[in-house]
């Protein structure tokens, strides 16, 4: 996961750099040049679409602590592992990802707002321009502690893993490997 979380997070920040130069290129054309209006145009669909990325990657962020959270919830309950430090810590780093995911999202969609705003209400462009670094800043600020977290995550799910062997040896059952093998070679 960390491996996909990290490239999808190069290329938003290759298109979030984009995405600023092409507008700042719109912005400084003069109002007769022909290109302006093309340029403009790569600006907004450039801008359109990395907003979706951004939206996009930190919902998979959201989901993948949802979903891996739920799941030691579940093997500690069923394999009655106590609740520290795995199951604590896998909450503490959902608790701790949540709100960089969050912001870059809400001003990810301010930028656009903005943007809109400066198209149709005729709102001062450096709303629109501050909210374009922001989004740069924020997103580079929540992918670095989302990926910290990603790793950390990782690393708990590996201690589940051995903690679920150890369960089961001492029960006398074979191990997750084992098993697992097992039932994929009966298909």
């Amino acid at each position: 996961m960390t491996r996909t979380f990290s490239t999808l997070a190069v290329l938003l920040i290759f298109a979030m750099l984009a995405t600023i130069g092409v507008g700042i290129w719109s912005f400084f054309l003069m109002k007769g040049d022909p290109w302006k209006q093309d340029i403009f145009l790569v600006h907004f669909h450039l801008g359109l679409w990395t907003t979706i990325g951004i939206l996009l990657v930190h919902c998979i962020i959201f989901t993948y602590f949802l979903g891996t959270g739920r799941w030691v919830k579940e093997v500690t309950l069923a394999y009655r592992l106590p609740d520290e430090p795995l199951h604590k810590t896998t909450r503490e780093l959902k608790r701790a990802t949540f709100p960089p995911a969050l912001f870059s999202m809400l001003i990810a969609i301010f930028t656009s707002a903005a943007g809109t705003g400066v198209l149709f209400q005729a709102w001062p462009w450096y709303f629109h321009a501050s909210g374009a670094i922001l989004t740069l800043l924020i997103n580079l600020w929540g992918f670095r502690v989302e990926y910290r977290n990603l790793a950390a995550n990782i690393l708990i799910i590996q201690e589940v893993l051995v903690e679920v062997d150890r369960t089961r040896a001492a029960q006398g059952l074979e191990s997750n490997a084992d098993a697992v093998e097992r039932d994929s070679s009966a298909r």
